[in-house]
């Protein structure tokens, strides 16, 4: 590619735009927020194995995220100036300690204080290889390993996990995340240097009303989805299910919903953006309303399989909607910002509703927000495809 450097680079690193490449880059973009994907299980081991109220719960998860989408903001305005393979050294070595000490940690203020912690390190770290990947071809395409990684590993460790909190507590959790950080650490000495040739200063590019409108909506539908995904399983108790048929129906449909990220990956933008993000959001709309009716628990079953499969198909592209605004990934980073912001806000407010409220009106406003988020992505995605189907039909 144009925009990189040329030197020469040790011969174990792997190609910057081969396959292999995208896998490393979608670890190190997933180590410092893999704890979202198995979220269910750290709101269930926070109120069954350290025996916290769900609102406290919610807010130990909430903070860990709000921590993460500050890191996500401050690595903005760094991003064009540090040294991306070193900071990702010294931010994996960071999360692991934090995971370290939440083990030997039981209340809430301590556990409020130190998820923060982790969080704006992890933030950071999501920013930094958010940046980079924008530096690659078909930024799409990564995206979509990205939530096949973060649907195929978080999966197993919603099968995995719940069921060792009663006999392990907490620190199985955090073993799990350790583990994760460890394995990305030995991954990224591979990786190429991913430099500009541009000057590299802080300076933002323009934000303008499209980039607005798309940071918007990856709030919006975020903040939805995650509202209904931390307490997953606690209204699969809610409805008398089981914590085995819990755990095995999260964990299978996060197996199921790498089908969503895998169509990423096939279609790119062959298609454009507009016309599939927009039906895929609509889907994920009634999917979360299908849950009013989990009492039923095949239709438990299909909502959570349907709302993985188009949560990893629409995420993938509205990030990378992002990188195609800015390849030198500062609004890829505010992307990864407006993402975090979402997935923060939405268990903070769906503690506070369910235990106010109760399920229905969280299933209800949830779904509100997802059209609202399909309202949203409409100008950007419709601009951008216009803009490559023009770049392309130019002789």
């Amino acid at each position: 590619m144009e925009h990189l450097i040329t030197k020469k680079t040790p011969s174990y690193r792997v190609g910057p735009n081969s396959e292999i490449a995208r896998i490393l880059l979608a670890f190190l973009a997933t180590a410092g927020l893999f704890y979202v994907n198995i979220m269910p299980a750290l709101v269930n081991g926070l109120v069954d194995g350290l025996g916290l109220s769900k609102t406290h719960a919610g807010y130990i998860s909430s903070a860990n995220v709000y921590g993460a989408a500050v890191g996500a903001l401050a690595v903005v305005f760094m991003i064009a100036k540090i040294q991306w393979r070193k900071t990702a050294y010294m931010m994996l070595a960071g999360l692991i300690i934090c995971d370290l000490v939440s083990m030997s940690l039981t209340s809430m203020p301590s556990l409020v204080i130190t998820r923060f912690i982790h969080g704006v390190i992890g933030g950071a770290l999501v920013g930094v290889g958010f940046a980079v990947i924008s530096r690659t071809s078909e930024t799409d395409r990564t995206f979509g390993y990205l939530l096949s990684i973060q649907f195929g590993l978080g999966g197993l460790g919603l099968y995995l996990l719940p069921p060792l909190v009663p006999e392990y507590g907490t620190a199985a959790l955090f073993w799990a995340l350790i583990a994760f950080s460890v394995v990305t650490l030995l991954m990224v000495p591979f990786l190429d240097e991913y430099e500009h040739t541009e000057k590299r200063d802080t300076v933002m590019p323009t934000i303008n009303l499209p980039i607005v409108l798309t940071l918007a909506a990856i709030f919006c539908f975020q903040a939805a989805n995650m509202a209904i995904y931390a307490f997953t399983i606690e209204m699969g108790k809610f409805f008398e299910m089981d914590i085995t048929y819990i755990s095995e129906t999260l964990g299978e449909a996060a197996w199921i919903a790498i089908l969503g990220s895998v169509l990423v990956i096939l279609m790119s933008t062959k298609y454009g953006r507009l016309w599939p993000v927009t039906i895929a959001i609509l889907l994920t709309a009634i999917g979360i309303w299908a849950f009013h009716y989990s009492k039923t628990t095949y239709v438990f079953w299909l909502a959570n399989v349907a709302v993985g499969i188009t949560w990893a198909f629409v995420i993938s592209y509205l990030l990378g909607l992002c990188s195609a605004f800015d390849r030198q990934g500062q609004v890829a980073a505010l992307g990864g910002f407006a993402s975090k912001m979402g997935l923060a806000s939405g268990p903070f407010v769906a503690g506070l509703l369910t235990d106010q409220l109760g399920y229905a009106s969280l299933i209800n406003i949830s779904a509100v927000i997802l059209v609202v988020a399909a309202v949203l992505a409409l100008v950007p995605m419709k601009l951008i495809d216009q803009q490559e189907a023009e770049a392309t039909n130019s002789p």
